[in-house]
């Protein structure tokens, strides 16, 4: 995308949230749009940046959450043992994000008490997760933070608040980076109005990470059809392997 379609894109979403506050002022306290309500993964995706734009009537301030598809992921715990590292304990988790992104117009202790930042799994400390053995909870605590480490490693949380900026006393606007590894799905982006220490209103607006062109004409044969495509694998392995050798026989 060039730079003059990267600011012919912003001021369209400028112009389209403006006028949908002015159509909506009397009903609504918050309004929201993105840039994109749809990313398509295709070869050589490299990441891609969303924009998200609102405006309030009144004020407050705003925080912005986006979590992603949940699945169940397992945190293993490794050891050294006789000097070599090992995996020694594990512990899966339900109902984790695959991606989650947090961004505030102020620092979200200002904002918000912890409890209602709990209730409403605002920081990625307070995502519900529910974890599938029981164990004492500091050990609980102990798995869930490696979970979250593992997560801002892979650039799939974040390890920093992100900024929300107001555009004058009502517009507003942040970004969502997404990264190349980003998972596939249906993604919800959650925006807060905030005053006084309270939520004044929410609203939800989706978004969705798909496969495009050959890599989803692959992962789609390959879920319809799984026993063909299984065949195929082992073919192309053995064809591979045959030549290899032949290769090597020759050299």
């Amino acid at each position: 995308m060039t730079g003059l379609q990267k600011i012919s894109l912003t001021l369209a979403a400028v112009l389209a949230v403006t006028f949908g506050v002015a159509a909506a002022q009397d009903d609504e306290a918050l309004v929201v749009d993105l840039s994109e309500s749809q990313i398509a993964i295709t070869t050589g995706f490299t990441g891609a940046d969303v924009l998200l734009f609102g405006a309030t009537d009144g004020d407050g301030d705003v925080i912005v959450v986006v979590r992603g598809p949940t699945d169940v992921i397992t945190v293993r715990r490794k050891e050294r043992v006789a000097g070599i590292w090992i995996n020694t304990e594990s512990l899966s988790f339900s109902g984790v994000p695959g991606y989650y992104r947090i961004a505030a117009s102020q620092p979200l202790e200002t904002l918000l008490p912890e409890e209602i930042r709990q209730t409403f799994q605002i920081g990625a400390a307070n995502i519900a997760v529910a974890p599938l053995e029981t164990r004492p909870r500091d050990v609980e605590l102990d798995f869930f933070n490696a979970l979250v480490r593992n997560k801002q490693r892979a650039d799939l949380y974040d390890a920093e608040l992100g900024s929300v900026r107001f555009l004058g006393n009502r517009l507003f606007r942040t970004r969502i980076s997404l990264p190349a590894n980003v998972p596939t799905g249906r993604y919800t982006v959650e925006v807060f109005l905030v005053a006084n220490g309270t939520i004044e209103t929410r609203t939800t607006t989706p978004l969705e990470v798909v496969k495009s062109g050959f890599e989803e004409q692959v992962y789609s044969f390959a879920h319809e059809r799984s026993a063909i495509y299984g065949l195929i694998a082992i073919i192309l392995a053995l064809m591979a392997g045959w030549f290899a050798g032949y290769v090597f026989r020759k050299i």
